[in-house]
Parts: structure tokens; C-alpha cells; sequence
């Protein structure tokens, strides 16, 4: 247990060191509609191979808490990989702003990360194969799966991936999953969303534990 907490203090250490850096690069670049920038890297194999080495480093700084790659080994801390590259970016805007509630770790760092380094971190991650676990109680899931049908897919879509607009949720974390959901239905979450709100509202908690069986086990 020692070890680990030494373990940790450095990298964390070693992340705000960082910080100065990487706040000179994002002072030195001018503003830009980052959505029109990843738009460009994507018609451009040569930028896209550029972005994704610039990702995978500043994603080196969230590795503690989300994982290599994205993929979470802590079960109330989302999987970033195989989201969607578009969706990630709006997270990010709201996380330098005071539009979600967030740590003032994350914000700090957020906002010390230059245009091109947000644009190749979402790319890295979009580009990342999430790890899925099968379902631990099939029936539950089969149960999840028609609350879904009912709730879920006209945002999220069939197979749970999403939308440049709505998240990838196919294969998140059970924990992170049943306390967002929670959150929405109980008004308690770090961010409101009319249209969850009124799906998620009059599911009851074995409701949610069968929706949560199901989109943690998409692939």
C-alpha cells in the first residue's frame, strides 16, 4: 500500500511539473473552432499520424485515473477509449469552463493543454478498443436490453456508440454508469440533461442495475 501511494504522489507530482510547458504551448496558440481543426486532421493521414503521437503523450497524464489507452481500472471512473472523438472535445470545453462540475486538478489541467493537444488526445482515444467484460448475470441484461430499446437507443444508438453528440456508453464502467444514471434520476449528478431525466426518472434501482448489466456488457 506504501509503495502505491509513493507511486502515485510522483506521477502526480511529475504532472503538475509538466504543467508550465504545456501552458506555454496553449498560450501560444491562437484560438481556433477545435472541431473545425479535427475535421482537417481527419481528411489528413499525415496530421492524424502527428495528432495521435501528440495524444497518446498528453494522455500519459490521465493514465492514472482512466487507464492505458482509456480503458478505466476503476469501476466509478468512465473508459475514454472508443469514444467519440467530437463528444470528447465538448467534454472538454465544458471541463475549462463552469459548465460541469469537475476537480480543480482536471480543470488546470484541461486548460493548460494547447488546441492541437486536446485535438490529438481525442483522437488517440477515439482511436483505442475498449476492453468489454461479459455480462455477470445474463438474465439481468436481457432485462437491460428491452429498458434500453425503450430509453436509450434514439440517442445512443443500437449498438450504444453514439453520436458526435450523444457518448459512447457500450462497454463503460458499471459503477460510473449506475451513479450517472442515478444522479440523473435522483437530480443529484454533476450535470442535468432534460431528455435523461425524463427517461431515467421513473426507473427504480433494480431497473437501473439491469440497464447498467446490459450497456457494460456491449461490445
Amino acid at each position: 500500500m506504501a509503495k502505491r501511494g509513493i507511486a502515485t504522489g510522483t506521477l502526480l507530482a511529475s504532472m503538475f511539473i509538466a504543467f508550465p510547458a504545456v501552458g506555454q504551448s496553449a498560450a501560444a496558440s491562437a484560438p481556433v473552432d477545435l472541431s473545425a481543426r479535427l475535421k482537417q486532421v481527419e481528411s489528413s493521414p499525415q496530421q492524424m499520424e502527428a495528432m495521435l503521437r501528440a495524444g497518446k503523450r498528453v494522455a500519459a497524464f490521465c493514465a492514472n485515473c482512466h487507464g492505458d489507452g482509456g480503458n478505466s481500472v476503476k469501476p466509478d471512473v468512465p473508459n475514454l477509449a472508443g469514444q467519440n472523438a467530437y463528444y470528447l472535445l465538448a467534454q472538454l470545453r465544458e471541463f475549462s469552463g463552469s459548465q460541469r462540475k469537475t476537480t480543480e486538478f482536471k480543470k488546470r489541467l484541461v486548460n493548460a493543454m494547447s488546441n492541437d493537444e486536446k485535438v490529438g488526445m481525442v483522437v488517440f482515444y477515439a482511436g483505442q478498443a475498449v476492453i468489454v467484460k461479459p455480462a455477470a448475470d445474463p438474465a439481468l441484461a436481457r432485462k437491460g436490453e428491452e429498458l434500453y430499446a425503450k430509453a436509450c437507443v434514439e440517442c445512443h444508438e443500437k449498438d450504444g456508440r453514439g453520436t458526435k453528440q450523444f457518448s459512447r456508453i457500450a462497454g463503460q464502467q458499471t459503477v460510473y454508469l449506475t451513479t450517472t444514471l442515478k444522479g440523473y434520476r435522483d437530480n443529484s449528478g454533476a450535470r442535468m440533461d432534460g431528455d435523461m431525466v425524463k427517461n431515467i426518472k421513473p426507473m427504480k434501482d433494480a431497473d437501473i442495475n439491469a440497464l447498467v448489466a446490459y450497456v457494460s456488457s456491449m461490445k
